[in-house]
């Protein structure tokens, strides 16, 4: 539940920050992915959850792998969405609101998991 409420505030955050800087074209890609990083960070949590150190390294890098995994596909996901629709998903506003969010939430993950 910290995670889901850290990610929404981010996306927030970030959204309206890039908003300002790049103008109201800016609000739909950092919302958009700020939802795709915050998504993909409840996954990542989950999964070391349910993974602990204590049950093995070899499990808990299966862990840490499908976190990582699920990052790389939000870079494929951003990718698709700017070939997609350039016009409304800015190359900058995607990115930014992806990275602006996934970042924090990822230095916040080690609190997360205990």
């Amino acid at each position: 539940m910290k995670v889901l409420a850290a990610g929404i505030l981010l996306t927030a955050v970030v959204a309206a920050l890039l908003a300002r800087w790049l103008g109201p074209g800016a609000l739909l890609p950092a919302m958009v992915m700020g939802g795709v990083a915050t998504a993909i960070e409840l996954v990542a949590v989950r999964a070391l959850r349910r993974a602990p150190l204590s049950r093995g390294t070899a499990e808990f890098f299966k862990a840490v792998g499908v976190g990582m995994a699920l990052r790389l596909l939000g870079v494929v996901v951003f990718a698709g969405l700017v070939l997609w629709d350039r016009g409304r998903f800015l190359p900058l506003a995607t990115g930014l609101g992806y990275v602006g969010v996934l970042i924090p939430l990822l230095f916040l993950e080690v609190r997360f998991i205990r």
